[in-house]
């Protein structure tokens, strides 16, 4: 769990932040002490600059997190939940007693173990064949071994037991043309993985400068989400100051429900986009950065519209004196 939390949090502090900036100053506007601070001269370009200070720092620690702890995390996390079913398999294996693989592929047993539990010996396997043509029958395939060892391909996820030294049969039952081979080692595929989801965490546990290197349009638009991730915490954060602004009649979740839905229509362009340039529909991974501008622009579009440059004006008193109005 420790190591998959970077992984969440890369999506849940730009949301966490985008909501505390909502909740904070739209607590302001329904007190109205943002009414009396824009009628002192505070301006929405100083509120700005006093909202990315923090946003600055939520956007390093996500960067951070997407950059290396979580391909880092993912990595590792693969790796124990690979080693975990690798040994789980002959963990539940009892000596002398017949164990189905996943999906009633196979059949095998054991005569005994290592005492590692890593090592089968006197190894009879019995595989469910396919049917023959002429015949209609299926055919039986039957495998005596010396050992047997669990292997895992890290590349493919797919696990086989290799049998060394030993004979395999085939034939159907009552017939005399049985097949007899002698081999010095032989594979078994013990399941089919998943390859959508096994392609899916090579890419998330690639390290950043691994897809740096890497031509694949697929592996550029990992990386490109990845460096995208700080870009909008910063986006979210002009946006926020905006959609913060409540009148006191609405309700201090007036704005919530329709900000929040902004938030989350920006996310899933962000990986509508990415999932396009996966499947080759867009041929340039760099098209992922097409999305900032338009939020952006919209937050800059709805802070112009009100107090951005506003200043303390000065008029005369009575006397000469001079105050602020």
């Amino acid at each position: 769990m420790g190591y998959r939390l970077p992984g969440f949090l890369e999506l849940v502090l730009p949301l966490g932040l985008f909501v505390g900036i909502l909740l904070a100053y739209g607590r302001l506007y329904i007190e109205s002490e943002m009414t009396v601070l824009h009628a002192c001269g505070f301006s929405e370009r100083r509120l700005l600059t006093y909202t990315l200070a923090p946003a600055f720092m939520v956007a390093l620690v996500v960067a951070a997190m997407s950059l290396y702890f979580s391909p880092t995390g993912m990595e590792r996390s693969s790796g124990l939940l690979t080693a975990d079913k690798s040994r789980n398999e002959f963990d539940h294996l009892v000596p002398k007693k017949f164990v189905a693989t996943e999906g009633d592929r196979a059949v095998y047993y054991a005569d005994s173990l290592s005492e590692d539990k890593s090592t089968m010996r006197d190894v009879f396997l019995a595989e469910l064949g396919s049917s023959r043509a002429e015949t209609e029958t299926e055919q039986q395939i039957v495998i005596l071994a010396k050992e047997g060892v669990q292997q895992i391909d890290p590349d493919t996820g797919m696990r086989y037991l290799v049998l060394r030294d030993g004979y395999r049969y085939e034939g159907v039952p009552g017939q005399r043309d049985y097949r007899l081979m002698q081999f010095s080692s032989y594979e078994v595929q013990l399941e089919i993985p998943e390859t959508r989801s096994r392609w899916g965490d090579r890419m998330e546990s690639t390290s950043t400068f691994d897809l740096w290197r890497s031509g694949s349009p697929q592996e550029r638009a990992f990386l490109h989400w990845r460096f995208s991730l700080p870009v909008l915490v910063m986006v979210v954060a002009v946006l926020a100051v905006p959609l913060s602004r409540t009148n006191p009649r609405q309700g201090r979740y007036a704005k919530m429900i329709p900000a929040v839905l902004l938030y989350l229509a920006y996310l899933i362009i962000l990986l509508r986009v990415r999932g396009a340039i996966e499947d080759g529909k867009i041929a340039n991974p760099a098209a992922i950065w097409l999305v900032h501008p338009p939020f952006l622009i919209l937050g800059l579009f709805l802070l112009g519209g009100r107090n951005w440059g506003r200043r303390p004006k000065r008029v005369a008193a009575k006397g000469g004196e001079a105050k602020r109005a």
